[in-house]
């Protein structure tokens, strides 16, 4: 994949131009690639480029490398909007959307829908800016930068959103310098930190979320692994949280935890 980008070819292109020679300007280039990767940064980084959902998205170190397994955040969201009523407009909040790998699906695979998109960082809001103009969603997302339910106060809670998604940070405080080099070193602290034991952020959007919830409205968290029972008991302790369920990603994975408002 390296030397595929600096010959600027596919990965095809290589097998069709198999003897090729490579000039000496691009086996330094690839040199540089091979020595940024050998030290543990992300492949995603070097090339620039992450797919999620079938979508070329721009990623660097100003945000978090999409998953694989937060597509069943957008695969659930896609079927909560599906019960909406043909010809209506669901307005939805993502919490902290980074590269808007999340924002820009939905945006993509549904055309009737408003999207509130907030971020702490503005070096994140950027990018998520260029993902969703070079994705054609721009108009039907509004980036706001914010810390959580920040921007949303003035609205006095008054169930503004009829679904609230979140990615949050999750990892614990003492489990950081147990990740990968790749992870620890080159992906932005404030994107995986969740606080003492991962769930510092979760705990304040289940506490506010009901707030600013459409009445029925429904709100899905991305959990880490164990984290599932727990949120699931935070959302039920609520009070005004119904309909608990859990979901499961490809490695059998509690990863989204799903509730919906009274």
């Amino acid at each position: 994949m390296l030397l595929a980008r600096v010959l600027r070819l596919g990965r095809e292109g290589l097998y069709l131009h198999f003897k090729r020679q490579v000039d000496e300007a691009e086996n330094e280039n690839l040199k540089r690639f091979i020595e940024r990767r050998v030290s543990g940064e992300p492949l995603q980084y070097i090339l620039g480029h992450q797919e999620f959902w079938s979508i070329d998205l721009k990623v660097d170190p100003r945000v978090l490398i999409p998953r694989p397994e937060t597509e069943l955040l957008v695969e659930q969201a896609l079927s909560i909007l599906s019960g909406f009523p043909k010809g209506s407009t669901p307005k939805i909040l993502e919490i902290g959307t980074g590269s808007g790998a999340v924002a820009v699906a939905l945006a993509r695979e549904t055309k009737s829908l408003f999207i509130v998109a907030t971020d702490i960082s503005l070096e994140a809001l950027a990018l998520a800016r260029e993902n969703a103009i070079a994705a054609g969603v721009l108009p039907r997302i509004n980036l706001i930068r914010g810390d959580l339910f920040g921007p949303f106060r003035p609205l006095k809670g008054d169930g503004t959103f009829d679904l609230i998604l979140s990615n949050p940070p999750y990892i614990g405080h003492s489990e950081i310098e147990r990740l990968a080099t790749g992870v620890r070193d080159y992906e932005p602290t404030v994107a995986l930190e969740g606080g003492k034991d991962g769930l510092a952020f979760h705990r304040e959007i289940v506490l506010q979320a009901p707030r600013y919830l459409s009445k029925g409205g429904w709100l899905l968290l991305e959990v880490g692994q164990g984290q599932g029972a727990e949120v699931s008991e935070m959302m039920e302790g609520t009070g005004n949280l119904l309909s608990i369920q859990s979901y499961r990603d490809l490695s059998g994975i509690e990863r989204v935890v799903k509730a919906q408002s009274k």
